[in-house]
């Protein structure tokens, strides 16, 4: 017997608007792959669709997605065609989701001068399977009755309530399958239109969708390389379609994590999307930071990682069970790196425009923060943050790459925690100079403090981070461990994760470029983004989660890093390497992708689980703009920039080979 397998999502056709989102093939029909059906939250109503027209399944011929929340499917029905060549009878499909339901609308359109009659049949497999068994490949078909009254068909399960109506069609069931169908009679030289919609409500939900528009400008981007203008235009439909609210802050927006299996409130996603966002305005991150503040930790709870002061980790509708080991209980606040992510949002709004009285009224959630770091982060008082999953059945690894063997030697073997990570360090410095900062402009008590604490942090790191045996460094020259493991050993590994120390404050001008010259080696630097491990390593596989593939998000932070640091030309290679993997994901970036060299690839390889379309990798689209146009904001804040304007922003430069690839505007 075959063992339970992850989905694959690369080639699937995805039409969502959070928190509802449909999988499909690209024809529009579902149940041929195990990640198909339509979902709500956490729960799938339905894992099969099926389209006939005279007992036939229409030809596909084309499908085009005009924004994230819809597409348009194209068919021909030759069967009710003339012998000719050119078709004359032709099917559309219009599918539109909202954050409570789907749409179909189906128009037969019809050239030929004789009028046509032909059954229309559509059926639906009813379903209440979780999300978490459908990622693990374990979901099994339930008994599920439908009924069937005046007002359509209806099932629940998992506290979800589904309603299928429709207009022309008749609606019926048998078992779990919902039929739809009609004798349909088309005119001659006319049309006919039917539709169908479900509806769902969540009774025990976290999340909704957000109503309202977009907390952002969106820029008309007109660029030389049309890649920067087409990635942005596509990840800013993309963001439009991941907004979310909780369901007791109804009017405070944030970026669900990404689809299908992150539809929810992530700290750290949702923060760093928010912080890329910044140069289009400062709406989202007021309304993140303002939503995480009310989660923020008050108590001391080893069963959910609640401390005092910590912003959680991810928000579901109820537990949730990720195998025999892992349960991460509805509100969990395991990670080590939100708190000081959030400081860092904070800052950076101020100095992007947040209004004085917006960012006062957040100084208090601001100082448990400070408080979080420096008696809870810091555990053992060594002053560095670690972390260490009390409760037994948390994640193991709570940095921004949670996987279990994402924190490995060189030779491959696992570190053993507490382990306190490389970049984890840059965030707190960063928090806390900028806290101070903060402190300081709004006349607060307390700045010096938390300079002084920063200072010993930066001190302790250069004691204990820094690899500098030649047998190790080669001639690239010393480079940071990704992390200290429990015996305060410095992991060895080379990772991504030293690109995040960039641009914090943390180095000196000689640290960042050794740095930067590391980034851009072919061994870190695929041709297509930033590997997360070196592909010298040991445990180096292009296809491994965190241990050899490129994550957007992660590239896009060296990026802003590099040009931070004035290391304009690395800075250079990586954006065209994510222009290039951009283009081949037809500007819908994924999760991660493949760290397989473009010297050995001409086309970007998938990484076939990944998330798609996933926030802070569309965000990245923003940041990397940001980063082309050398664009930082002022202590004043930034309030008429092009960015966040209504304006035309040109980019002049970026293309490769026989085209300019200015990147710098410092001039």
């Amino acid at each position: 017997m075959t063992a339970p397998r992850q989905p694959l999502l690369h080639d699937a056709l995805t039409v969502l608007r959070a928190p509802l989102q449909a999988w499909s093939a690209h024809d529009g029909t579902m149940g041929a792959s195990p990640i198909h059906g339509v979902y709500l939250a956490d729960v799938r109503l339905v894992r099969a669709l099926t389209l006939t027209i005279g007992g036939i399944s229409p030809e596909h011929i084309a499908t085009a997605t005009a924004s994230a929340d819809r597409a348009r499917l194209q068919y021909l029905l030759r069967d009710l065609d003339d012998a000719s060549a050119d078709p004359g009878v032709r099917l559309t499909v219009d599918r539109v989701t909202t954050g409570e339901g789907i749409t179909d609308t189906l128009r037969i359109i019809n050239r030929r001068p004789v009028a046509l009659v032909a059954r229309l049949a559509i059926e639906l497999t009813a379903d209440a399977s979780l999300m978490e068994a459908v990622k693990q490949g374990t979901a099994r078909s339930p008994d599920l009755p439908v009924t069937v009254d005046s007002d359509g068909a209806h099932w629940s399960g998992e506290s979800v309530d589904a309603l299928v109506r429709a207009s022309g069609l008749t609606v019926s069931a048998r078992g779990d399958t919902v039929r739809l169908d009609a004798d349909i009679s088309v005119p001659a030289g006319s049309q006919t239109e039917v539709s169908w919609r479900l509806a769902a409500v969540d009774r025990i939900a976290a999340v909704r969708a957000a109503a309202g528009p977009v907390p952002w400008h969106v820029p008309a981007v007109a660029s030389g390389d049309h890649r920067v203008s087409r990635w942005v235009a596509q990840s800013l439909t993309d963001l439009d379609a991941l907004r979310m609210t909780t369901v007791d802050e109804p009017d405070l927006q944030f970026l669900a994590a990404g689809a299908p299996w992150f539809f929810t409130l992530f700290g750290r996603d949702s923060l760093w999307a928010a912080r890329f966002l910044l140069p289009l305005g400062t709406g989202l991150a007021a309304s993140t930071l303002r939503v995480l503040a009310g989660l923020q930790g008050e108590s001391l709870v080893d069963d959910t990682a609640e401390e005092p002061g910590k912003i959680m980790h991810e928000l579901r509708r109820q537990t949730l069970v990720i195998d025999g080991d892992t349960s991460l209980p509805p509100l969990y606040y395991g990670t080590v790196d939100a708190t000081a992510l959030w400081v860092c949002l904070l800052h950076d709004a101020w100095r992007w425009g947040l209004d004085a009285d917006e960012v006062r009224a957040l100084l208090p959630a601001l100082r448990r923060a400070l408080a979080w770091m420096r008696d809870h982060g810091d555990a053992d008082g060594d002053g560095l943050l670690e972390y260490v999953d009390r409760s037994g059945h948390g994640l193991a690894n709570q940095g921004w790459k949670d996987s279990g063997d994402s924190v490995q030697w060189r030779d491959g073997t696992l570190a053993e925690g507490p382990i306190a990570l490389c970049e984890v360090q840059a965030y707190a410095y960063e928090a806390a100079t900028h806290a101070a900062d903060l402190l300081d402009h709004f006349g607060e008590p307390g700045a010096s403090e938390w300079r002084d604490w920063a200072a010993t942090l930066r001190r302790r790191f250069h004691e204990e981070f820094w690899i500098t045996d030649p047998a190790l460094t080669g001639e690239l020259g010393p480079y940071p461990a990704i992390a200290l493991d429990a015996g305060k050993r410095r992991v060895d590994t080379v990772t991504s994760n030293i690109g995040h120390l960039l641009g914090t404050g943390l180095l000196d001008a000689e640290q960042s470029a050794l740095i930067a010259r590391r980034l851009a080696h072919p061994t870190m630097s695929s041709g297509y983004g930033l590997r997360t491990m070196a592909s010298n390593s040991g445990g180096y596989w292009p296809l491994s989660y965190h241990g050899g593939a490129v994550w957007t998000h992660d590239t896009t932070i060296a990026i802003l890093g590099l040009r931070r640091s004035g290391h304009d030309e690395q800075a250079a290679t990586l954006i065209l390497g994510l222009l290039a993997a951009a283009e081949g994901f037809g500007y819908r970036m994924p999760e991660l992708h493949s760290g397989d060299s473009a010297s050995d690839s001409a086309a970007v390889v998938p990484y076939p689980a990944a998330c798609r379309p996933q926030a802070w990798s569309a965000a990245s689209a923003v940041a990397v703009l940001q980063a082309i146009l050398g664009l930082e904001p002022t202590v004043d804040g930034v309030s008429t920039h092009p960015l966040a304007s209504a304006g035309e922003v040109t980019v002049d430069g970026i293309m490769r080979g026989n085209e300019r690839v200015r990147v710098s505007t410092r001039d």
